[in-house]
């Protein structure tokens, strides 16, 4: 992959994570795994911020789920679920934790 490049790296980042999103989601039959995806994904995000002028809509940064499946009745939430930001390490970990047991009001382990 020509890092010089931002245009070539970005159509490689989103050839590789659609081949592999295809893998996991549709065969489920990953070659790689969830921390390698992550890493090309953090790549091609941090490009299309310094570029945005590279940013199209059907690149994967842009995507938000899957199809929804026809099996099931459609519903409204309440509450939306505000945030699904990935943790990297154990301290975001903990911290996720305590934010959790300060809404739940609960001191239990």
């Amino acid at each position: 992959m020509d890092r010089s490049d931002p245009r070539a790296e970005i159509a490689a980042l989103r050839e590789e994570l659609n081949y592999h999103r295809h893998r996991y989601f549709v065969l489920d039959d990953p070659e790689i795994a969830d921390a390698e995806y992550d890493a090309l994904y953090d790549r091609l995000a941090d490009l299309e911020a310094t570029h945005p002028d590279l940013v199209t809509p059907d690149s994967p940064t842009q995507r938000v789920g899957a199809a929804p499946s026809t099996q099931f009745a459609q519903v409204r939430h309440e509450t939306p679920m505000l945030s699904l930001d990935k943790c990297t390490s154990t301290s975001e970990l903990a911290a996720w934790e305590e934010r959790c047991r300060r809404l739940l009001a609960t001191d239990d382990d």
